[in-house]
């Protein structure tokens, strides 16, 4: 029997949650989906599915209607990886990995992996040992992933080892962007570090073994647009690409998942079910031109208090 696959169709309008159907298709076939309001449509595939032979197409000309097949309108895909990482560095790059290839064979231009992407160890000790220099062999080994697959990749935070780790004997959490070719094109050292103490719950200080990055980068282009630092979507007029990891990582920390697209209208697009996975959303330029037309925040900004930092120029 021929695997199922399911997507998760949502309609209604802007601003709305809409009514939402599940879809069962049998691999091969042939389905029309008619909407209301196409630009609401999404799909959300489970890391396993898989798109061979599927053809979407209009069945009627009813008023307000139109193929699913067009809503692309050759709009930049990106796809968003839930990943589970532990301290086994093999095994969590075999996952993520397999995703970016998914993501690739699906189309997505841009793949986004999550913080701590690499691994999530079991303590400060055991996160200093499993770290590597950007130069290492990790970084290169995604690279060669991202030439393979002629995708960018969005390496969510890596657990670098900077030049300053034989007198401070701590990383740095670095978010690393690479083009379609391997390179290297920007990189992002976090600056707010994390240091919780969640009453019943224990605690979590980032600052124990991770350094504040020294500076802000600027917004870098990619073939889905400019990438900023994560941020508000409605705010910021901006799309928000969410990854997030899922799962029990060790005996002593679990991530809950949740990975989203939101546009920036603030309606979210794309969402990864529980379990490793993909979700994808198409990045409509067009449209966020037109929301910012609409409610010009940006004229808002007051550069006299922080400068021009963030400018979300297209």
């Amino acid at each position: 029997m021929a695997p199922k696959l399911q997507y998760l169709i949502a309609g209604g309008e802007r601003g709305s949650c809409g009514s939402l159907s599940c879809i069962p298709v049998d691999s091969g076939s042939m389905l029309s989906v008619t909407l209301r309001n196409p630009r609401k449509c999404l799909f959300l595939l489970h890391s396993a599915s898989r798109l061979p032979g599927l053809s979407l197409f209009r069945n009627s000309r009813r008023p307000g209607t139109m193929a699913v097949s067009t809503l692309n309108r050759g709009l930049p895909l990106v796809a968003v990886c839930q990943v589970t990482s532990t301290p086994d560095k093999e095994q969590t790059f075999a996952a993520c990995s397999g995703l970016v290839r998914e993501a690739a064979k699906l189309g997505a231009c841009l793949a986004f992996l999550p913080e701590a992407f690499d691994f999530i160890a079991r303590d400060p000790a055991e996160t200093l040992q499993l770290s590597e220099p950007l130069g290492g062999d990790l970084v290169s080994r995604y690279a060669q992933l991202a030439r393979e697959c002629g995708l960018w990749i969005s390496l969510g935070g890596f657990h670098e080892r900077g030049q300053d780790w034989e007198q401070t004997q701590r990383i740095y959490n670095c978010h690393v962007l690479l083009d379609n070719k391997g390179s290297i094109v920007a990189t992002y050292r976090k600056t707010h570090l994390c240091d919780v103490e969640l009453p019943g719950q224990g605690s979590m200080c980032e600052s124990n073994s991770t350094a504040p990055g020294p500076t802000l980068g600027s917004p870098i282009s990619t073939p889905a647009g400019k990438v900023l630092l994560r941020a508000r979507a409605i705010e910021t007029q901006c799309y928000v690409v969410a990854a997030a990891q899922w799962g029990q990582h060790h005996e002593k920390r679990g991530s809950y998942g949740h990975s989203m697209v939101v546009d920036p209208w603030g309606v979210v697009v794309a969402r990864c079910s529980e379990g490793p996975g993909l979700c994808l959303a198409h990045i409509d330029l067009a449209y966020l031109r037109q929301v910012r037309q609409h409610m010009p925040v940006a004229q808002h900004r007051r550069p006299d208090l922080y400068g021009n930092l963030g400018r979300p120029d297209l």
